[in-house]
């Protein structure tokens, strides 16, 4: 084995990452990124000619449980495409914090692939099985892990703390505030956008529409914040000049935390509810008087419910999309008689030209949307149904994600067997084991009914999809007109092409399928 580590000539990547936590504590490329860019390099260097370093791979600014990181999988894509066959870090957390990811990487991937890992400090190598500081790599990464988490915790107590403060911790801050010079968490007025702000609320405390705002704005090229400060060519919008309108900022009230992420190990933000909300009073100067927040909130209401009446009548309503754009095409009002359809980005946007109208008539259309969708179900049988949903289960990878459940479990129950090596051989304490070993028990546990679940799924897939499936052609079908909320149930949305083609998408995938072959 020695002998043929001797021969190989490694081509070396280094892995380079600065953390979110480093950036916000102030850090810079010269103060770690280009230290651990020397000491990398010197490493390599030092190792002597079957050592060629190939390319320096640097993520700055993200965290060790995301390895959606750019140039990680840069590196990843020149690993499968031969170029790398070796990778060294500074440590194991440079590589990642999320311990199960990073064992897979350590002890699955890079094997599988070829890859010798080196971690420096951690006097890490994968392609030296007498290292026995590979064996304790697994308990290193569960610690990253753990710290990972409790900077995760530490950081989001401190951010409501100083949100109960009224402190701004927010990015970007709304149109008409930047932040103070001298203190980054207060807001000031900022005069160029402010007068922005007073017009639109001038304008609706004087009973003008949203949209009619959005139009002035539009033809009077006032900029939005993106075109204000950044320099991106974007247009007013109904959305944006609402939020604007509903925003207490210009009040002088902070509302903050109104959402959140998943987890420390998942980026999505989800939305919070209204009594998670931190709301601090007189934070900040006001740019609008209080009397007139309040009198526009309800013009804002008047027109959400009037719209909201007229969208009842259209069956198809919400459903509809242009085709060359994408945006949504709207029902207006009547022409000749008949009520017509136009391409929203058109409407708001004439002048600018960049759409078209989409003009026609809306009653021909759910006419002909209705009686094609019943000649088609009449001509579905409950076999075909059956057919197609057992072909989508082939193509939902149900085995794939157990495999990959198997595949954790197996891990982290390796992971518990070589703690266990570890204190038997006094390399952790009694009591590190047991606080690890309860942690890990506890992931298995969710992990196994996780994987029970899916299991269920599996099983119980194919006969929910086809009575679901078969449920709504039936209650369509039953009725002299359908209702709105049965075709948004059947329909995810109709496409309009210049032309007047129409492109119809069902949400059930098996029909979408059926309707090509029937």
């Amino acid at each position: 084995m020695l002998e043929q580590i001797e021969k190989t000539i490694y081509n070396v990547a280094i892995y380079i990452r600065l953390s979110k936590e480093d950036v916000d504590r102030g850090y810079d490329e010269s103060e770690s990124i280009k230290n651990q860019r020397t000491l990398l390099t010197e490493y390599v260097q030092k190792l002597g000619w079957e050592y060629q370093l190939i390319h320096t791979y640097v993520d700055q600014g993200f965290t060790g449980t995301n390895f959606n990181r750019p140039d990680f999988q840069r590196m990843i894509k020149d690993i499968e495409l031969g170029k790398i066959n070796m990778v060294v870090t500074k440590d194991l957390s440079r590589l990642g914090r999320d311990y199960i990811e990073t064992g897979e990487y350590i002890e699955k991937w890079f094997p599988e692939n070829n890859v010798r890992y080196v971690s420096i400090t951690d006097g890490i190598d994968t392609f030296e099985t007498s290292n026995g500081n590979n064996d304790i790599a697994p308990f290193k990464s569960i610690l990253n892990d753990m710290y990972s988490k409790d900077l995760s915790k530490k950081i989001r107590t401190a951010l409501h703390t100083m949100q109960k403060q009224g402190k701004w911790v927010g990015g970007k801050t709304p149109l008409g505030y930047i932040k103070d010079s001298n203190d980054k968490n207060k807001l000031i007025i900022y005069e160029p956008e402010a007068q922005i702000v007073r017009t639109i609320f001038n304008m609706a405390s004087n009973g003008k529409q949203v949209g009619t705002i959005r139009d002035y704005l539009n033809d009077k090229d006032i900029p939005t914040v993106n075109k204000s400060r950044y320099n991106k060519e974007t247009f007013w919008e109904n959305k944006t000049v609402k939020n604007i309108l509903k925003n207490k900022v210009y009040i002088g009230i902070t509302v903050q935390n109104k959402r959140s992420r998943i987890s420390y190990k998942n980026r999505k933000i989800r939305p919070n509810s209204e009594e998670k909300w931190i709301i601090v009073e007189n934070t900040h100067e006001p740019i609008i008087d209080k009397k007139v927040f309040d009198s526009v909130q309800k013009m804002v209401i008047v027109q959400n419910y009037n719209r909201n009446e007229k969208k009842n009548k259209f069956l198809l309503d919400g459903l509809l999309f242009c085709y060359e754009c994408k945006h949504k095409i709207g029902v207006r009002g009547k022409k000749n008689g008949n009520y017509y359809m136009v391409c929203n980005n058109y409407r708001r946007n004439s002048k600018l030209k960049l759409c078209t109208s989409h003009g026609f008539s809306y009653s021909n259309l759910e006419d002909t949307i209705i009686n094609y969708m019943k000649n088609l179900f009449q001509k579905i049988d409950s076999e075909k149904i059956e057919l197609e949903v057992k072909k989508g289960m082939t193509k939902y990878d149900y085995g794939k994600i157990l495999q990959k459940l198997e595949n954790e479990i197996k891990l982290i129950n390796n992971n518990i067997d070589q703690m266990y090596v570890d204190k038997l051989n006094n390399k952790i304490s009694e009591e590190m084991y047991e606080r690890l070993f309860e942690k890990l028990k506890n992931e298995i546990k969710q992990k196994e009914n996780e994987y029970i679940e899916i299991k269920k799924q599996k099983e119980d897939s194919k006969q929910d999809d086809t009575e679901k499936i078969k449920s709504v052609i039936q209650e369509f079908l039953s009725l002299n007109r359908p209702s709105p909320e049965i075709m948004k149930v059947i329909i995810n949305r109709i496409e309009i092409h210049q032309d007047k083609q129409v492109d119809l998408y069902f949400n059930f995938k098996q029909l979408n399928n059926l309707k090509e072959s029937t």
